[in-house]
């Protein structure tokens, strides 16, 4: 099969599932093995092999992060029922003491994220924001949109969020160096997000009204000194208790990453590497989690609340595998091979391709999730195939998929309703303003490590290597 038939294969596909997710009924999994046929008939495969490929792909994918999505949203959802989520959120505020709540709030949604879907999140923890818009009189933008954008920001770019997971299998790169360095790109994110929040607030001033369910528009801002000391809502577990199903493997899986660094061996190097691994050490958090923050639920209720976590997740899981079966077709049809040689013969970077697919994704069709796992099963092939940094890869994608939430994401309704922004051009400007300003800040630190990498240098060799 001819060049061109292929890109034309990759284009059809592209845009029948562009189609198919944003027109029709289809869902995402169905339009993703859609694509992925198509792209397999017209690139030129032999229709024999296009299923054995498609099953290779999504069982491959899945055999290397499914076991810690499971675990993810099962500890996630032992969090909320035990209120451990609110513990950290009243933690995090005692901690940053008065004025600064908004600092609080950003690193609660930073933090809570990593076991719990963004959008049950914010529903947990919004309550807490609203009450402290209350009582110190500071705007509710001020307070629970910083919340928000921690909160997307780490189910974004960090594991064991089910879209990173899916990214990070479809590249095949390593889970724990990815935490690590997700953590480190969500940070500078995370505060130009909560800076934009402040300086929003000024201007769309609204607080929780007297009667509990409204919401005033006062004339003038009148904040009021307090430190924000609030009474939980119920019983808490303790602040300890909170943090350490999240700590334990976040610590073993860092501490697996500083003995490959220094080349430990020996049985030290053994014990670090069986614990450190992502999903031994996930594992222990959910242990944790059952036994120590779960030790006064009784066994019935503790698996129904795990089980609720697992439906939750069911259709992230297939999503997932669904763009790892698009990946192995692009590979196995030879496909992504020659898109990776016809770019690689101009000025365009490679490692940009995933940013923009992503970001054209998630304006197309809302979901950052599919956004994300789009992207990499498309690109994933293509940089395997030239040979660029897929770690760097698997992170534009992740960031891509932040860009301009606006009607088409669940999770605008849920920001915007849940802080009583009704008209229109206001929810733009609190939520889809406050999630470009984190898209565009993590391209740019995202550029400046592609620099001091020497990538784009990279691909100018390529190019001129390939037109001589």
């Amino acid at each position: 099969m001819g060049g061109s038939s292929m890109i034309i294969a990759l284009l059809i596909g592209i845009v029948v599932l562009i189609f198919l997710i944003l027109k029709t009924k289809v869902h995402a999994f169905l339009g993703l093995i859609i694509a992925a046929v198509i792209i397999g008939l017209l690139g030129g495969m032999d229709p024999v092999k296009i299923p054995g490929s498609i099953i290779n792909g999504f069982g491959g994918t899945l055999g290397s992060i499914g076991i810690i999505i499971g675990f993810g949203v099962m500890m996630g959802q032992i969090f909320d029922k035990t209120g451990a989520a609110e513990r950290m959120a009243l933690t995090f505020i005692k901690l940053f003491g008065k004025k600064n709540e908004h600092w609080a709030m950003a690193l609660t949604g930073f933090i809570v994220s990593i076991p719990i879907f963004c959008d049950s999140g914010f529903v947990v923890v919004s309550p807490i924001a609203k009450a402290i818009s209350k009582k110190t009189r500071r705007s509710i933008v001020a307070i629970a949109t910083p919340l928000a954008a921690g909160l997307v920001i780490t189910h974004s770019v960090i594991p064991p969020t089910p879209g990173p997971l899916g990214v990070v299998g479809t590249f095949g790169v390593d889970v724990g160096s990815f935490i690590l360095w997700g953590i480190v790109i969500a940070i500078p994110m995370a505060i130009v997000s909560t800076i934009y929040a402040q300086w929003l607030g000024q201007r769309l001033y609204q607080l929780p009204a007297d009667n509990e369910e409204g919401w005033e528009r006062p004339a003038k801002i009148e904040v009021l000194e307090s430190d924000s000391q609030l009474a939980p809502s119920r019983e808490l577990p303790s602040g300890f208790d909170s943090f350490l199903p999240l700590l334990v493997p976040i610590i073993l899986i860092l501490l697996n990453n500083i003995a490959a660094a220094l080349k430990m061996t020996g049985a030290l190097k053994t014990a670090i590497t069986f614990l450190g691994n992502p999903i031994i050490a996930v594992g222990i958090g959910l242990l944790l989690a059952l036994f120590v923050l779960g030790r006064d639920l009784d066994r019935k209720t503790a698996i129904s609340e795990m089980e609720v976590g697992i439906r939750s997740a069911g259709i992230i899981i297939l999503v997932t595998g669904g763009g790892g079966a698009l990946g192995q077709i692009l590979k196995d049809s030879g496909t992504g091979n020659y898109v990776a040689q016809l770019l690689a013969g101009t000025a365009i970077p490679l490692i940009v391709l995933p940013f923009i697919i992503a970001t054209l994704v998630r304006f197309v069709q809302g979901s950052g999730t599919v956004a994300m796992i789009t992207a990499a099963g498309i690109c994933a092939p293509i940089l395997q195939a030239a040979g660029a940094n897929m770690m760097l890869g698997a992170f534009a994608a992740c960031i891509g998929s932040l860009f301009f939430s606006y009607f088409n994401d669940s999770y605008f309704w849920v920001v915007n309703n849940l802080m009583g922004l009704k008209d229109a051009k206001e929810q733009i400007r609190n939520w889809s303003f406050t999630s470009t300003v984190a898209w565009g800040v993590g391209f740019i630190f995202y550029l400046s490590v592609c620099r001091r990498k020497g990538l784009f240098r990279q691909v100018m060799d390529k190019r001129e290597k390939h037109l001589t």
